[in-house]
């Protein structure tokens, strides 16, 4: 692929670098169970790309993968520090699903899709609303919902 019709991205210790095509195919924010761990976040980012249009550029003997066949997927993950590297599906076995928080460049694709909503953590931020934190700057807060008083009891 020409240099510049890619993204490069890297694991957080530098030591595994990948490379898509750009445009990636597709971009998804996934809630399953399953990447919510493998992430230990809320959700999972990633970006879809053709198999022929992702390769490693460095560090692939860093690479390693764990395959959960009754699910039908292999997720791989740099063995020095663990970051999360591609997600792959038998069902689509020409695709590799790459996290899009690798990437510090655009990958062509925004993520319009939520995947596996069902699954949605009940502590997800849901675009609440948020204030500043007094004296901590740089951090927001949800403001405490109001209660709802009941409604008064008859009089007679």
């Amino acid at each position: 692929m020409p240099r510049g019709e890619v993204a490069v991205g890297a694991c957080v210790c530098g030591a595994v670098e990948v490379e898509i095509g750009v445009p990636a195919r597709w971009a998804w924010h996934d809630h399953a169970a399953a990447s919510r761990h493998a992430h230990g976040a809320a959700y999972a980012t990633y970006v879809g790309s053709w198999r022929s249009r992702f390769r490693f550029l460095a560090g692939e003997e860093h690479v390693t993968r764990y395959e959960d066949e009754a699910a039908g997927t292999v997720r791989s993950f740099c063995a020095r520090c663990g970051t999360p590297l591609a997600y792959e599906r038998a069902r689509s076995p020409q695709m590799v699903n790459v996290p899009r928080a690798l990437f510090a460049t655009r990958t062509g694709r925004e993520p319009r899709y939520h995947m596996n909503l069902a699954q949605q953590a009940d502590w997800t931020y849901l675009g609440e609303p948020l204030a500043p934190l007094k004296g901590y700057p740089g951090v927001m807060r949800e403001r405490p919902r109001k209660k709802r008083r009941p409604p008064p009891e008859p009089m007679f």
